[in-house]
């Protein structure tokens, strides 16, 4: 199995960027909330140091481990299908994306929901998962291109 560690860390480091500009606040960001029933912050919001870094650490690491395991499906097909490159990539990315974890987290935002409005839930379901689903391809478009 060969995995370019550099293509996971530059894929990983794009999918950071990528839910930055999503959950932006000309982007999703006043959407999302709204769905949550929760209004958006007017003034700036003070974190201790652990949370900043555990949120955004978090994060990361999250995308990390995501993009690694999307590179080891990826040369995994590749044993079937050498041929498999950007556009494979990205297509194993997003279905991966859609199959496994939006399909996953459906339940889990319509339990989670605070207010009851399942139909909001749906709404923060589609603005989170479709961020994943992007961030899925693009780095498979990333793994896949880089060999």
């Amino acid at each position: 199995m060969e995995i370019n560690w550099l293509a996971v860390v530059v894929a990983s480091l794009t999918s950071f960027v990528i839910g930055a500009v999503w959950f932006g606040p000309k982007t999703f960001y006043p959407v999302w909330m709204k769905a949550m029933g929760r209004k958006i912050p007017t003034e700036r919001v003070e974190m201790s140091t652990g949370s900043t870094v555990l949120m955004f650490g978090g994060t990361y690491v999250g995308a990390l481990l995501q993009v690694a395991t999307l590179a080891i499906v990826i040369s995994l097909a590749r044993t079937v299908d050498p041929t498999i490159g950007a556009l494979g990539g990205a297509a194993i990315g997003a279905l991966l994306g859609f199959g496994i974890g939006a399909a996953a987290s459906f339940s889990h935002r319509q339990f989670a929901q605070q207010n009851h409005k399942q139909f909001h839930a749906v709404w923060v379901w589609l603005i989170e998962v479709g961020q994943d689903i992007v961030c899925l391809a693009v780095a498979g478009l990333i793994i896949g291109a880089w060999v």
